[in-house]
């Protein structure tokens, strides 16, 4: 089926992608057979090596607790980052100059800084003028760069995404006698969250990976901080690079899709449910569809109004 972006590929097309396909497929198993036998020759595929990942030491000790303390800090910097980005972002689209000039200073101030020099910076500072103890020190600079920074870029998604639906949609709520923050929060925001969902789900999954930075930098018993002494303490650090590596794609795997299911189910909430009702469902009014005037008889009122089954010719 042929689309504004797509034309349905003809005979030479459909065989240009077959001979792709077959190419890519073949490329990709000569660079498996290629890593295969490099970690070989390099005694990587020992079962010695792998063989501490199917014991449960391995995971109660260092791999799971490690990714408690990865998950905690993303869930937290989730929850504070979503609804400060949310205000940060319709702050930048106020009426009051001021209110969008501070904003917008907050907002580019933190997206220009690395998120590892904020995670240092608020480490520093807790260290110096707060009480924060030194086994929370880490998780509390982790999500102080975390939240700053994303909040920030949040606020931008938040944005682009009003900005991205039709005026009309502002105008016919200012029409209905709706304040600007009743069409913000009841008109605007519940129609922009669809098509901003994508990219919001896309910077949840940038937060839960530089968790990390937080493990390399400041100590912090993450996922990959965790592996570190695993693999210190087992001498397989390829096997446990490896295994980190994977228990990271599943779970922004599972993150992402939530997060299209949650897509999915808001767009078909947006489609219209009401039923087409047919001729024998409707109660026809006879006033609405035969009348005429006549001079009296039955059924004539005193102004000699009769219906009639059919309309007249």
């Amino acid at each position: 089926m042929s689309s504004v972006l797509y034309d349905t590929p003809g005979p030479r097309a459909k065989r240009r992608n077959i001979i792709l396909s077959i190419v890519f497929t073949v490329l990709l198993a000569l660079l498996l057979w290629w890593v295969w036998q490099k970690m070989d020759d390099k005694n990587q595929l020992e079962w010695s090596l792998w063989e501490p990942f199917t014991t449960s030491e391995a995971w109660t000790t260092y791999l799971l607790p490690g990714l408690g303390d990865t998950l905690k800090a993303a869930a937290i910097s989730m929850l504070i980052a979503l609804p400060l980005g949310a205000v940060f972002g319709i702050a930048r689209m106020s009426d009051h100059a001021w209110v969008r000039g501070v904003a917008g200073t907050v907002v580019e101030f933190f997206r220009a800084i690395p998120v590892l020099l904020l995670m240092l910076f608020a480490n520093e500072f807790y260290v110096r003028y707060s009480d924060v103890s030194s086994e929370q020190r880490p998780l509390y600079a982790v999500v102080t760069g975390l939240v700053l920074y994303n909040a920030s870029v949040l606020a931008e998604i938040v944005r682009a995404g009003i900005l991205s639906l039709p005026r009309g949609q502002t105008e016919a709520a200012y029409a209905v006698g709706l304040r600007k923050g009743q069409t913000m929060t009841s008109v605007l925001l519940p129609q922009a969250v669809t098509a901003m969902l994508p990219a919001i789900v896309s910077q949840l999954v940038v937060i839960v990976k530089d968790t990390a930075l937080g493990g390399v930098m400041l100590g912090f018993t993450e996922l990959l901080n965790s592996r570190s002494t695993l693999a210190a303490n087992y001498a397989n650090v390829i096997p446990s690079f490896i295994v980190v590596g994977i228990i990271y794609i599943i779970l922004n795997f599972l993150l992402t899709s939530f997060a299209s299911w949650l897509e999915q189910r808001l767009r078909r909430s947006k489609k219209s449910t009401g039923a087409v009702l047919g001729e024998d469902t409707v109660e026809v009014n006879p006033a609405a569809v035969g009348g005429t005037f006549g001079t009296g008889g039955e059924g004539g009122g005193p102004s000699g109004f009769t219906f009639n089954d059919k309309p007249p010719r």
